[in-house]
């Protein structure tokens, strides 16, 4: 039952992604199905540069600080490896890696609400997901690296990962 819980969860993710227009796949990550969403912006306003976002997101049974870290450096060298070649030139990556549990230790949404791991010319924002309370954990607020993508990356967040109307501390559009 548990577990259906999060495969219905990121099954309305892969839904989500689809209707903002991502590319969305399942690829199999050392046995385990990792739902991948992919999708490129350009803006003017970005200094006219194309942001290359990944949205990862896998099932975990518990979601752990340290699980969440390590999870997070893989889809970052993942996202990197994938579209990061001319980063830094007109181009740069976003990676939502997100584990989605029945549930999450409030370390874990905790640590992923507080910050955006940043490397050159990419940027990463964890996500921690408890099925069973419906809390979200992700970095929301306005980075000083990156802070030109910082509203764009806020709202697919949003639409990605909404938050329980009860655990919600900002609105949603």
């Amino acid at each position: 039952m548990a577990d259906q819980a999060v495969d219905a969860y990121i099954q309305a993710t892969a839904a989500r992604l689809a209707a903002d227009g991502c590319e969305v796949s399942t690829e199999d990550w050392h046995g385990t199905p990792v739902l991948v969403g992919y999708r490129a912006d350009f803006r003017l306003r970005w200094m006219a540069t194309k942001l290359h976002l990944l949205t990862v997101v896998a099932p975990a049974a518990t979601v752990t600080q340290a699980g969440l870290e390590a999870f997070t450096n893989t889809a970052f060298d993942y996202a990197q490896a994938r579209k990061g070649q001319l980063r830094g030139l007109q181009s740069g990556v976003a990676v939502f890696p997100a584990l989605v549990g029945t549930h999450a230790d409030p370390a874990a949404l905790a640590w992923a609400a507080q910050r955006q791991l940043v490397r050159f010319g990419s940027v990463a924002r964890p996500v921690a997901v408890d099925v069973t309370t419906g809390a979200v954990g992700c970095f929301r607020r306005t980075a000083a690296l990156g802070f030109v993508y910082s509203g764009h990356l806020r709202r697919k967040l949003e639409l990605y990962f909404p938050q329980a109307a009860a655990d919600a501390t900002t609105p949603h559009p």
